[in-house]
């Protein structure tokens, strides 16, 4: 991918009229950094959203002196209305800053994982146990960051309510953002932002082998039944949370067979997270007894031989 530079991009566009008068905005001020290797640059027209920025950054930036970036995003604005661009292509419009500071937030997150190199990120909650980490994948509304809470406040140190990151080696790393823990006020669903400490936890700084993959959903009033899968099955699982799964995924399946292959696996509906929480740091307890009698057995999943459906779901993805 070409280099971008913050204050401007020296070669022709078709793109729109909108577009093109980016490069002839005057820009107060311009910041660049880097995530996970990851090189993003922000340009503003009012110097004062810059002091905004920092709440919104991902996990473990590091500020960059160099202009040249992987990634440059522009937001123009004033007191009622603001724009946010990626490149060439408006995100979003709105009249709140903390509206666009949000859209700037998912897409940064999700752009850094699209381009790491070395890193795999995968839709889960992660927390530590016993040195050995829980690995719980699924998108938003699957009840994940409730069961990652959940086990927080059971004693579990927190890794990750949103990714996984993954090593070469299948380790997983911390990405600890604050918790959005969904919750109800009336009729109406609101996030709750809070910390690991706020719920009596901590948070993990060091890489873990995974111990536990559990592809579980809530389901009200359901009796917690799950059932073992196979290796093979919990790669599938965490690759379809994978953001890289369309775009790179003989990448994703050089990873994923380790992460898999001395965990524990299993995959069922749950009920309340709370007692869930406690029935899984048992089962990781019991795993970690016994795993010195286990012989790893080697796994490997090429793109050719995952199943047609599954091929077919992630072209269409």
């Amino acid at each position: 991918m070409p280099s971008l530079t913050l204050a401007s991009r020296n070669q022709p566009s078709e793109e729109n009229s909108d577009s093109l008068e980016l490069d002839c905005l005057k820009w107060e001020a311009e910041f660049s950094f880097i995530s996970y290797g990851v090189r993003i640059g922000i340009r503003v027209n009012k110097a004062k959203v810059l002091e905004c920025l920092p709440d919104y950054l991902p996990p473990g930036w590091q500020p960059s002196a160099s202009p040249d970036v992987d990634q440059l995003y522009s937001l123009i604005g004033d007191e009622s209305n603001y724009q946010l661009w990626r490149d060439r292509e408006i995100l979003a419009e709105a009249s709140l800053l903390e509206t666009i500071l949000h859209t700037l937030d998912t897409d940064l997150r999700l752009q850094i994982g699209m381009l790491v190199q070395d890193r795999l990120f995968v839709h889960a909650g992660v927390v530590g146990w016993r040195g050995q980490a829980i690995v719980i994948p699924g998108r938003s509304f699957s009840g994940k960051t409730t069961l990652t809470a959940a086990l927080v406040q059971a004693g579990a140190t927190y890794y990750s309510d949103e990714y996984a990151v993954f090593d070469l080696r299948g380790w997983v790393h911390p990405y600890p953002r604050r918790l959005a823990i969904r919750e109800w006020e009336g009729e109406q669903e609101v996030k709750r932002q809070c910390t690991a400490e706020e719920l009596g936890g901590t948070v993990g700084s060091e890489p873990l082998p995974v111990g536990l993959v559990a592809h579980v959903q809530y389901q009200p009033n359901v009796v917690w039944c799950p059932k073992k899968i196979s290796a093979g099955v919990a790669v599938l699982a965490l690759l379809d949370n994978a953001i890289v799964a369309r775009t790179r995924p003989e990448f994703a399946l050089s990873i994923l067979p380790s992460v898999v292959s001395d965990a524990f696996r299993i995959t069922g509906k749950r009920g309340e997270a709370a007692a869930v929480a406690v029935a899984l740091l048992h089962q990781l307890d019991d795993w970690i007894e016994d795993s010195s009698d286990i012989t790893p057995v080697a796994l490997t999943i090429k793109p050719a031989n995952l199943p047609e459906e599954k091929r077919k779901e992630m072209r269409s993805r």
